[in-house]
């Protein structure tokens, strides 16, 4: 490992470049890290968004979950008036990996791998990925000469004292797991149960400091309220909201939103399971400061910056 690859785990200085990959109709998570992610362009230079594929009962296939994330990434962008990003929003893989040599060519890892050959790593392009890693694993198979410069800034896998690494994102796509941790890619992660789990935020809450703030926190505040509907209509209930936290590590200064340590690179087993490679690091977050969070994502989003 490099002084720069080092470098490259820690919260970058100044400005940056970054991309979305992100499964945007799978939850309603992905929502408000679009839209925190706007509301930081003083720090965050959105290039460009890509729809990864998701599989579950919000979808019939992962293609079907893909399309779906594609129109609901157009559906905030016109919501927030940013339509400028709407030519640089690409659709994704139609299928995950069928093993992890063969990727799946899609618009969005055709596109990554365009964009990654204009940066270095010295001056890495940023990928937020909040949803299962096929996109991206798939533009590191096509070239792998992008992984050093590339920065993956990824919520996936459960903490290290989970009993399982059987998460949403990741066991969609074990392969494509394996092929980001095996790139050399810098990656940062953000495990889910355990330390992403702390910053849970309840309806009671959204409603009292977004309801009627503006059309967007509306529009956040009735997709939490409906899918808390479907399942548990009637009882006091919080919401994790994991894919900001992504967004969040970029804004980490002076440890301000998370905790982090250098950690042995992971290595997904299909069995649910992990091992360690400890030979190699990644930036292991293992703390949420949730208030801090909190306050920073609803100041954001009632001052109406991602309108900007």
């Amino acid at each position: 490992m490099t002084e720069q690859y080092i470098k490259n785990l820690n919260v970058p200085a100044g400005k940056v470049d970054v991309v979305i990959d992100t499964d945007t109709f799978n939850e309603i998570d992905d929502q408000f890290a679009i839209s925190y992610l706007l509301a930081s362009s003083d720090k965050l230079n959105l290039k460009a968004l890509y729809a990864a594929p998701f599989f579950n009962s919000h979808s019939e296939s992962p293609k079907d979950g893909m399309e779906k994330s594609y129109d609901e990434i157009l559906r905030l962008l016109e919501l927030t008036g940013r339509q400028e990003f709407i030519p640089v929003t690409y659709k994704g893989s139609e299928d995950y990996l069928p093993d992890e040599n063969t990727p799946v060519v899609s618009d969005a890892a055709r596109n990554l791998i365009e964009r990654a050959m204009t940066y270095s790593p010295e001056a890495p392009l940023y990928v937020i990925a909040i949803g299962a890693i096929t996109n991206v694993a798939s533009a590191l198979l096509l070239n792998p000469e992008i992984a050093e410069r590339l920065v993956i800034v990824w919520l996936g896998g459960h903490g290290r004292e989970y009993h399982n690494n059987k998460e949403f994102n990741l066991i969609q796509d074990v392969a494509a797991a394996r092929v980001l941790f095996k790139s050399g890619a810098p990656v940062v992660q953000l495990p889910c149960k355990g330390v992403v789990s702390e910053f849970s935020v309840s309806v009671a809450e959204m409603e009292r400091y977004l309801l009627g703030k503006n059309a967007l926190c509306d529009f956040l505040v009735k997709r939490v309220k409906d899918e808390v509907a479907s399942y548990a209509e009637g009882l006091v209930v919080s919401r994790v909201l994991w894919d900001v936290t992504t967004v969040a590590w970029l804004l980490n200064d002076n440890d301000r939103f998370m905790l982090t340590r250098l950690a042995s690179l992971p290595v997904p087993e299909y069995d649910g399971l992990c091992a360690y490679d400890h030979s190699r690091l990644i930036q292991y977050v293992y703390h949420i400061n949730r208030d801090q969070l909190v306050t920073d994502l609803f100041m954001k989003l009632t001052a109406g910056k991602c309108f900007d």
